[in-house]
């Protein structure tokens, strides 16, 4: 059986990476940072210390058994609608999930270190600096389009099931569209339709305008706010 100082020693082990996780976090102004992070990571290796050790004393052969990695499973479960928490849609981005994503892996490393799997912890800990250092500056070298958003205005007349029509042209070719607004003009004949709707996706938003033109009956298709979308 696992020392005493054993024990402290896997849990002080968690605190350091759970940490240096949390800081990170801190530094990037994220709402889950060094006292969420590091309160995560010592809880996660604090029940698998009680799981794997806080039980001998009723466990008898034959007739009490346990099973550890039951308490791994409700980590799991439990870091997960707390990541949920973190996540949140602002307008047409979701936000949140890089700091979900990062709770959930400091619960990992924790429950790791609180199993007495410390390398696999600190490895662990060296691979989230590499993906959230390292990568992004990969990425950032690489000639990757960047998203693009704009708000459409398409004029057609009424009555012929167009919107129908834009609709699926622009889901089709990979855009996303919020805030879709129609206004009538009835003092033309035929009443003719304005549809204004912001529009957002990775492919040039140039691309989808020029689809657009040449449906049938569309008379004007006028793009605006032209501008790259932060990822």
């Amino acid at each position: 059986m696992t020392t005493i100082w054993g024990q402290i020693g896997d849990l002080s082990v968690a605190l350091v990476l759970s940490a240096a996780i949390g800081l990170e976090r801190e530094v990037r102004q994220k709402d889950a940072g060094l006292r969420t992070n590091t309160l995560v990571g010592i809880g996660a290796a604090l029940f698998m210390l009680v799981s794997k050790y806080g039980f001998y004393d009723v466990v008898q052969d034959k007739l009490v058994m346990l099973d550890p990695s039951r308490v791994a499973a409700q980590i799991v479960s439990g870091v997960g609608f707390l990541g949920a928490g973190l996540i949140f849609v602002r307008r047409d981005a979701v936000r949140g999930l890089t700091t979900a994503a990062a709770v959930w892996v400091t619960a990992a490393i924790g429950s790791a270190a609180g199993a007495g799997l410390l390398l696999l912890a600190a490895l662990t800990t060296g691979a989230y600096f590499i993906v959230t250092l390292l990568l992004p500056l990969v990425r950032d070298r690489l000639p990757l389009p960047e998203p693009s958003t704009a708000t459409l205005r398409v004029r057609y007349p009424d009555g012929h099931g167009i919107l129908r029509t834009i609709l699926n042209e622009a889901t089709q070719r990979g855009f996303t569209i919020d805030d879709l607004s129609a206004e009538t003009a009835n003092g033309s004949v035929p009443p003719t339709v304005t549809v204004t709707m912001h529009v957002h996706g990775k492919r040039p938003i140039s691309e989808l305008a020029t689809a657009l033109t040449e449906i049938d009956l569309v008379k004007a298709v006028i793009a605006s706010d032209l501008s790259g979308a932060d990822d």
